[in-house]
């Protein structure tokens, strides 16, 4: 991974925007370091959209839609939700800096959450940048079991619908690698990311309301 490099300028939206477009993104080193650093990994996980894998028990689960799944009506909350404690993670990489940038660049229509609610409650989720046909998955969090899985299927079946061509997962994790997710170099990866961004893609292409067998379907399952 290359050595992050300390921001010493203002970042707007639009810088942000550019930065995801040069294949960098930025970090905190932990929630209350105030600064940001730009990554650019030698190795980037992505998520072949034409390869994902659902397990068969999460297909059970996502068809009998154990969550409401909605798409931009609480982004705040769900940002929050990745950026608290959980189980697996004491420390997180989003501080106050990065929450505004990223509610300010899902106001200006180029991110987006998609969460699983329960019972009224949001109890998982994840977010992302939108530009071109790629999609830059950021973090994802869940309070209920298979809560933010879900959500990424019906993340897949949103990109699949509307014509996306890259899903940035920045790294390669054990988790994601179940759903089919693999590594390819820095170099590969560029080819990949300056193909999908001048496509127009359409994240409105499903509707909102799909439930999960709509979502199943559009994925070929």
């Amino acid at each position: 991974m290359a050595e992050p490099q300390d921001v010493l300028f203002e970042i707007t939206p639009e810088v942000l925007l550019k930065a995801y477009a040069c294949g960098i993104f930025p970090m905190a080193e932990a929630a209350d370091d105030p600064e940001i650093y730009w990554i650019e990994p030698e190795r980037r996980g992505i998520l072949p959209l034409d390869a994902f894998h659902v397990p068969r028990r999460l297909r059970r689960t996502v068809r009998q839609d154990r969550f409401v799944i909605r798409v931009d009506t609480a982004f705040d909350a769900v940002i929050e939700g990745c950026a608290a404690p959980g189980e697996n993670r004491r420390r997180t990489w989003i501080n106050d800096r990065i929450h505004r940038l990223y509610s300010d660049l899902n106001r200006l229509g180029h991110c987006h959450s998609i969460e699983a609610w329960q019972d009224g409650a949001l109890v998982g989720g994840l977010y992302g940048v939108r530009l071109g046909s790629a999609f830059f998955g950021e973090s994802m969090f869940s309070r209920s079991r298979d809560a933010s899985k879900v959500a990424l299927v019906h993340l897949v079946a949103r990109l699949r619908a509307g014509g996306f061509t890259l899903l940035d997962s920045q790294f390669l994790t054990d988790h994601l690698a179940r759903f089919g997710a693999i590594e390819i170099n820095r170099r590969a990866y560029q080819a990949e990311l300056e193909a999908a961004l001048p496509l127009d893609a359409d994240f409105r292409a499903l509707n909102v309301d799909a439930n999960g067998a709509e979502a199943l379907s559009v994925l070929d399952l």
